[in-house]
């Protein structure tokens, strides 16, 4: 199977529906007040060793990621939901050299519209 990465399938490791209360947005009630913003990470690359060697060492270490993204969403305020999603997906890929690409959803369910709505999603998707 040839994947949109340009390559063989790789390997997939996801962390889905973290949870962060963060304080991004364009109006200044949402920078004041803050509002919950979920984020899924599909993290992508040859994780091969880790699953052969069945050692922490050799794998992406889930707990460091979550570290990772927390501090990209509760660090400085962006106004638009696509600039956190860069963040964290420039982030991901700096800090752990086995994962070769990454999709990064950030959903803002409080996001002010003028009528009703479950959420606001913006995914990027970046390789090495």
């Amino acid at each position: 199977m040839i994947s949109s990465w340009g390559g063989a399938c790789p390997d997939q490791l996801s962390l889905l529906g973290l949870v962060f209360y963060a304080y991004h947005g364009v109006y200044p009630e949402e920078r004041r007040l803050g509002q919950r913003f979920t984020v899924d990470v599909h993290m992508y690359g040859d994780f091969r060793r880790a699953a052969e060697s069945d050692d922490l060492d050799q794998a992406v270490n889930y707990a460091a990621v979550y570290e990772v993204v927390r501090a990209a969403v509760e660090g400085e305020p962006v106004r638009l939901i696509e600039a956190l999603a860069e963040r964290i997906a420039r982030e991901v890929l700096s800090n752990f050299p086995l994962v070769s690409a990454v999709e990064i959803a950030v959903e803002k369910p409080a996001a002010p519209v003028p009528g009703p709505m479950e959420t606001v999603r913006a995914v990027v998707r970046r390789a090495r």
